[in-house]
């Protein structure tokens, strides 16, 4: 299998290829630089391993929650590479792919808070625990909120991740009612960790047709108006 990944929902633009049982990836923090930055990456992953793009099986993206453009642009370049290559597309939440940022700490009973910076005063998040089989069970759904009005399910330990933690991490211990095992703000969607999860649903034949690969957004909104900025 071959397969390419894009993932730029957030600051981070990152591409990574399986080949066969390898997988490689480039990724950079970037903000505003993902439209130049991301088809070539792509075409390096491709060229260090030998592989023209016709020899691609499957386009995977991280479909979002994230930045509006930066999930706009993984979504249309997906299905315009599936397209052109007549190859199917798989969409990964950009949460569940930020979730595998936390570190596996083989506890079955703890749970992975993967929370993102919404702007405008709210969080992209979504609750994980690890399956025991490289892959993440959803707790709960993905959601939009501010942090705290944050519900979480019960769990005997936390993990967090995403830039959400970094700018609300106050607010979110209280909602988490305990001290995270581990936290790190500084963690973003990566596209290698798309590959991952989108591997497991190629192999189980859930890929889709590219004009059925949609973007999640969460909330249709992307700025403030000048009178909620106290602007007007």
């Amino acid at each position: 299998m071959n397969l390419l990944a894009i993932e730029t929902a957030t600051e981070a633009c990152s591409v990574a290829l399986v080949h066969g049982d390898e997988l490689i990836a480039r990724s950079e923090i970037a903000p505003r630089r993902h439209t130049e930055l991301v088809l070539p990456m792509a075409d390096e992953l491709l060229a260090e391993a030998g592989l023209g793009r016709h020899a691609l099986d499957v386009i995977a993206v991280g479909r979002g929650p994230g930045a509006f453009t930066g999930v706009r642009l993984a979504v249309s370049l997906a299905q315009g590479m599936a397209l052109a290559l007549d190859v199917p597309v798989i969409t990964i939440s950009s949460l569940a792919a930020l979730a595998l940022e936390a570190p596996d700490d083989g506890d079955a009973d703890s749970a992975i808070l993967a929370v993102i910076d919404a702007r405008m005063g709210e969080i992209y998040a979504a609750s994980y625990r690890r399956d025991g089989a490289g892959g993440l069970l959803a707790l709960d759904d993905e959601r939009v909120c501010t942090a705290d009005a944050l519900m979480l399910p019960e769990a005997r330990a936390w993990q967090v991740v995403g830039s959400g933690w970094a700018t609300y991490q106050g607010v979110l211990r209280e909602r988490l009612g305990m001290e995270p095992r581990r936290a790190d703000g500084t963690r973003y969607p990566q596209a290698a960790h798309v590959a991952e999860l989108a591997a497991r649903e190629f192999k189980a034949g859930r890929a889709l047709p590219p004009e059925q690969a949609l973007p999640v957004y969460l909330r249709d909104k992307v700025a403030l108006t000048l009178v909620e900025q106290g602007k007007a």
